[in-house]
């Protein structure tokens, strides 16, 4: 094997762009998502290491003398940092100019001779699923014999092997926990709804929803999807408590956890058995029954994309779900003791002034614990981006920004009847409207007064948000 780092490079400060965040950019409060995407296949090259810059605040000067102990380099890459991302190959190359680099991620994966031609640090991009592509890299093997690899030849022209074939056997992949243990500080990582420290774990790929606008399941994932054993999953989680006695949380990050519902009560069955408290992905159509069974066996909280309060809106990105049946659900989750974090994306194709006050008025309404409010991202390989494309809905010019020059999410989509401005004003007004209610501080001010951990972690939270506010509103 070669001397392997797998790298998520220096970004922006308290940038979340780990694969695993399904935006990149600076969040409300201080976020960063494990780099799973990274540590698997960081799990399966031997005495490789995986750094998560970023997370670790660390620099440029503080990874660049990696560059002499390492044969091969994977940078994780995103659209929105790609630019950052490059100048960091750059410098690595010219700190060892031996150094094999090649760039993984979404990004590279629908646009591989775009990413090559950005410069001639990058000797290679890994297409679609990149585990095993990876791994034959290490293994040293020639390019040429890599599939789902694109790569420059002797003479500077891009070349693209064959299409690697989809992971089946999912059961086939190493635990990540592994890499977490070796390379990783679980206390890095925060997410305002998850109780700190957590660890996430991937039991499947691939989502069975057709939203518009997703990333991972229209570049790498796919929508088929495919699922570790419940014994398996349950061998890994196992490793937690022992590895990581501190954790107070485990999160499952797959699309959708619930979507095999007699799969999800199987693993919760084991969960229990274990004694772990965890959380997971949900689509808001989870009967009362599925519900109870998982809440009983360890469940807090579902993090649950409900993205509008305007059923047109929801039929436009192909959603799959019916504002009646996410009422009733958030009924259910409500009824059982489960804790929400809502998801609502601001600016998708149809949203207008009145949407956007329908959105505010059934987030209220249906009063998940928390939200967060993201605009309409068009990342490039989604059908959004073509849609974007064709309608007029993006700059003439090739690149879209997704972020600006300290991380912040902008507006990139803007309509002839709603601007990108005003998009990006109503994600203040959303969340204003949310929290500032009567009901909603008392509802926190009780979790606090029940907690004196929970106490100091609002107040930081609550002083980061304001702190997030005034950026925006410097934009």
């Amino acid at each position: 094997m070669m001397r392997s780092l797998f790298l998520h490079p220096p970004s922006y400060e308290g940038f979340d762009g780990g694969a695993g965040s399904r935006y990149q950019a600076r969040r409300e409060v201080r976020s960063f998502w494990y780099p799973t995407w990274l540590a698997q296949p960081a799990a399966l090259v031997s005495d490789s290491r995986l750094v998560d810059a970023p997370a670790a605040g660390l620099s440029l000067d503080d990874v660049l003398p990696l560059a002499k102990r390492f044969e091969l380099a994977v940078l994780h890459t995103s659209s929105p940092s790609f630019p950052g991302d490059v100048r960091v190959a750059e410098a690595l190359k010219r700190e060892n100019p031996d150094l094999l680099i090649g760039f993984v991620g979404a990004k590279v994966a629908v646009e591989p001779d775009r990413s090559l031609l950005a410069s001639p640090a990058i000797d290679f991009v890994a297409r679609e699923e990149f585990d095993f592509t990876i791994k034959e890299v290490a293994e040293g093997r020639p390019l040429a014999t890599i599939d789902g690899l694109s790569y420059r030849d002797a003479t500077g022209r891009v070349v693209h092997t064959p299409a690697r074939v989809i992971l089946e056997n999912m059961d086939l992949l190493p635990f990540v926990t592994e890499v977490y243990k070796r390379d990783l500080r679980v206390e890095d990582y925060f997410i305002g709804y998850l109780k700190h420290p957590y660890v996430s774990l991937y039991t499947g790929r691939g989502c069975r929803s057709k939203c518009t606008f997703c990333l991972w399941p229209q570049t790498v994932g796919g929508h088929r999807y495919r699922t570790r054993s419940p014994a398996h999953v349950l061998e890994e989680v196992a490793l937690i408590p022992k590895y990581f006695p501190q954790v107070q949380e485990v999160f499952f990050d797959d699309d959708t956890f619930t979507d095999d519902a007699p799969r999800a009560e199987a693993i919760a069955r084991g969960l229990g058995k274990l004694g772990i408290t965890w959380s997971c992905n949900a689509k808001a159509n989870v009967p009362y029954e599925t519900l109870k069974v998982l809440r009983d066996h360890g469940l807090r909280l579902l993090l649950v994309g409900y993205e509008s309060g305007n059923q047109e809106i929801l039929n436009n990105i192909k959603k799959g779900v019916r504002l009646d049946i996410a009422r009733r659900f958030t009924r259910d989750c409500h009824a059982l003791g489960i804790t929400i974090h809502g998801t609502f994306i601001l600016g998708l194709p149809g949203e207008s002034r009145e949407t956007i006050r329908q959105s505010i008025e059934f987030a209220r309404e249906i009063n998940p614990h928390t939200i967060q409010v993201s605009i309409a991202a068009p990342y490039p390989g989604t059908y959004l981006y073509h849609q974007a494309k064709e309608r007029g809905w993006l700059p003439e010019d090739d690149d879209v920004h997704l972020v600006n020059d300290r991380g912040l999410q902008t507006s990139a989509l803007s309509y002839p009847h709603l601007s990108g401005t005003e998009i990006f004003d109503s994600v203040e007004t959303f969340y204003q409207r949310f929290y500032f209610r009567a009901g909603k501080i008392a509802e926190m001010v009780a979790e606090m007064a029940r907690s004196p951990q929970m106490l100091k972690r609002r107040l930081r939270e609550g002083a980061e948000f304001v702190r997030f506010l005034s950026r925006r509103q410097q934009a």
